[in-house]
């Protein structure tokens, strides 16, 4: 691929994204490098979605403006060069206990991981495996889909940091606009934690977590121009990402271990009328809380995670509990193995 200056009349960031799609579109010369902008609608796979003062469309075919909406397609990571490493406490007590790890049943439990979605009436996107990233199967982290686009984040630690890169691929191969990047601080999308149209829990570990107070506040800038209230949340980095606390199952529902979240969260969901679906502390330092809401009463969460499931059946709900133990192990649960790509607009 060449490189050189756009021409005149047509900006630096819209000639990037027409060398980005030159594989799709064919050689592109400069006088037809704007008509070919203006061809692609705003489900064309861009660099740069956001309209600076808010405003940004959503888009027409992917996208999620909740975390509970029907499931329609979802974006997984690779199994294939997956192996514990030291990322979080998880995995940290996992090493430490010497647990031996077996990556055949790895992929046999991933297996049946996408055998649920299936079943659920999911489509299923896996991003290309890449050798040098065993990380690669927690798709939550390299980024965050919003009604406008991807947010490709800015992983903390060094080994994950190609991931953002393998996702920018994916979302081009798919056709899907990018949102933006984060470059004022690292920032994971286990911390973009949508309660509900238009709101946003978004948290932050600080220099010692995975998610920096920088990173969290430049997305919360961009949110709040788009409309969307926002809500920061300070975390121990011990618990990762806000995710593993508090996560969504449906309209006005949501799993939370009020063990280890600040009462200051679990009283602002209160005051939405959001009820609390209690997971305790042991189940969810486990990942038992990390789990994915599929819509219409269906979630998706781990066989491990025996209160929270007996609570939704309760409930009403339908539970898909494949065996993820092999998985887990490693440091994140089934919500961090996962990005919703099209969900059912609320």
């Amino acid at each position: 691929m060449s490189w050189y200056r756009p021409p005149d009349g047509l900006s630096e960031r819209s000639w990037l994204d027409c060398r980005i799609l030159e594989p799709q579109l064919g050689r592109i010369k400069p006088e037809e490098a704007q008509q070919a902008m203006d061809d692609h609608s705003a489900e064309t796979f861009t660099l740069h979605a956001r309209r600076e003062s808010g405003g940004t469309p959503t888009l027409n075919t992917w996208g999620a403006n909740s975390d509970y909406g029907t499931l329609r397609s979802v974006l997984l990571g690779p199994i294939e060069n997956y192996r514990w490493l030291q990322t979080s406490s998880v995995s940290k007590k996992t090493l430490r206990r010497g647990v031996p790890f077996d990556s055949e049943v790895a992929r046999k439990q991933h297996a049946e991981k996408v055998s649920a979605y299936q079943s659920a009436g999911v489509e299923v996107h896996t991003h290309i495996p890449d050798p040098h990233l065993p990380y690669q199967v927690y798709a939550r982290d390299s980024s965050v889909m919003t009604p406008f686009g991807a947010i490709i984040t800015h992983m903390a630690q060094w080994w994950r940091r190609g991931e953002d890169f393998r996702a920018i691929e994916t979302y081009q191969s798919l056709g899907i606009p990018i949102y933006d990047f984060v470059t004022a601080g690292t920032f994971e999308g286990g911390d973009f934690n949508v309660i509900e149209p238009g709101c946003v829990l978004i948290g932050w570990e600080g220099y010692e977590g995975r998610s920096q107070e920088e990173g969290a506040r430049q997305i919360a800038g961009w949110m709040e121009a788009e409309g969307w209230e926002v809500k920061l949340a300070d975390i121990d980095p011990f618990y990762v990402h806000i995710d593993l606390m508090v996560v969504m199952l449906a309209p006005k529902l949501a799993a939370v271990c009020t063990d280890c979240t600040d009462p200051e969260i679990v009283n602002w969901l209160k005051a939405k009328n959001i009820e609390i679906v209690e997971v305790p502390f042991q189940d969810t330092i486990a990942l038992g809380c990390n789990v994915v809401a599929l819509g219409e009463d269906r979630v998706l969460l781990p066989e491990g995670s025996k209160v929270l499931k007996e609570k939704l059946k309760a409930l009403g709900f339908t539970i898909y509990d494949p065996d993820l133990s092999m998985i887990t192990q490693g440091g994140g649960g089934v919500h961090c193995m996962c990005q919703s790509l099209i969900r059912d607009p609320v």
